[in-house]
């Protein structure tokens, strides 16, 4: 037998030898079996998460450091409280119970074989809150999981992005403030309302080569989740952090003139973003958005980031509002992942990669290596509101 027939036949038995040890160390589902002493976690998620969640080092540290395979499975936030919260519901599980639904039968989360949820993470805190309360059977809200645990997990605040000559002027206008440490602060935020709600142009602020009146883009509240949080961020700037009956109607009108003269609004954050870097300065001086929608630019396409981030202004309204993503906790199993949140290297990826700050106060991050104007903490902030306050809000504004 030559060499060549050798080598050959030594290939040929270590293919085979591999097949045999994947089908020895490997399940129906592709699990390793070394792995099969993992606890399987089922999370019902909303949006604005995904990519961290699917991220491999966040999962590897969850599956190594924690013996956890976490599922996650989309939901809209509206439907966690009037659907069943069951995998079912959403296309996974039994495919009987599946059956059952589109036939139009009353299944819920007590109806014997559904497939249930050790979490719901939320990606408004309202939705968090509100799901901890009794059903409202007059609105056919679906029954309910009890609540063992949980809280702010992932945080990220409402932010204005604007350009240079903007925040120049703007800084002459008294309504911009730049700390000592380079970050800019709207600290006349109801002046740059009224300024808005007056009517003024751009050219009454000095910025000629800008037509129009001024603005800040945002998604429309009425649709979208951004929107309806900075929207709650302006009627709490306008009842002075204490919102109450007395004067809330006259806010609300004041709103209501405030998002008549914003003019055509997308519906989702994504789209805004994108005209935003694409438009410039000319397309959109100002819009809102989150802050790690930057961060999560910056790490997706630093060639991009490079090009504009010299005159990218971010701006911090003062006060500002958290969009807090929350987890909820069902099951003693689930309370593993809630502990998991709290591991440092899951924390240090999910902001300097994703740009969410971690914890019930943000936390405090190295922002030095980013390339951009943003403060280490977020100090001054306002509370979440409760739903039925956006839900006033919103109904008013329709």
């Amino acid at each position: 037998m030559n060499k060549k027939q050798i080598i050959g036949i030594v290939i040929f038995v270590v293919i085979i030898l591999g097949v045999v040890a994947y089908k020895i160390f490997s399940s129906e589902d592709g699990i390793n079996i070394v792995d099969k002493n993992l606890t399987t976690i089922y999370v019902a998620t909303g949006g604005g998460k995904e990519d961290f969640l699917a991220d491999e080092r966040v999962n590897e540290i969850l599956r190594k450091k924690y013996k956890l395979n976490v599922v996650y499975d989309s939901w809209s936030n509206g439907k966690t409280v009037l659907w069943p919260l069951i995998r079912e519901r959403v296309g996974f599980g039994d495919q009987t119970i599946m059956d059952k639904i589109n036939n139009g039968e009353d299944i819920t989360i007590h109806t014997s074989g559904v497939s249930k949820y050790d979490v719901l993470f939320t990606s408004d805190q309202r939705f968090y809150d509100y799901y901890k309360l009794q059903p409202n059977k007059e609105a056919k809200e679906a029954d309910r999981y009890t609540v063992l645990d949980g809280g702010l997990t992932l945080n990220t605040p409402i932010v204005i992005y604007s350009w240079g000559k903007v925040v120049d002027a703007l800084m002459k206008e008294k309504i911009v403030t730049k700390s000592e440490d380079g970050v800019y602060y709207i600290t006349g935020m109801e002046k740059l309302m009224n300024y808005i709600l007056a009517g003024k142009k751009w050219s009454d602020i000095g910025l000629t080569e800008l037509y129009g009146n001024i603005n800040i883009a945002s998604t429309d509240p009425v649709t979208s989740s951004p929107g309806a949080t900075y929207y709650g961020l302006l009627l709490s700037i306008l009842s002075g952090g204490n919102i109450n009956n007395s004067d809330l109607n006259t806010n609300l009108a004041k709103l209501k003139k405030f998002y008549l003269k914003s003019g055509y609004m997308n519906n989702t954050p994504a789209d805004l973003f994108e005209r935003y870097l694409k438009t410039g300065m000319g397309g959109e001086p100002m819009i809102v958005d989150y802050e790690k929608s930057m961060i999560d630019f910056a790490n997706a396409n630093p060639k991009g980031f490079n090009e504009v981030k010299e005159d990218i202004r971010v701006l911090y309204p003062s006060p500002t509002i958290w969009n807090s993503h929350c987890l909820t906790i069902f099951t003693e199993e689930g309370k593993k992942l809630y502990a998991a949140f709290d591991d440092e290297e899951i924390q240090q990826i999910a902001f300097n990669k994703y740009g969410f700050r971690t914890g019930i106060t943000g936390g405090v991050y190295d922002v030095s290596s980013l390339g951009l104007a943003l403060p280490k903490s977020i100090t001054s902030t306002v509370t979440s509101l409760k739903m039925d306050t956006y839900n006033k809000l919103i109904d008013y504004l329709k």
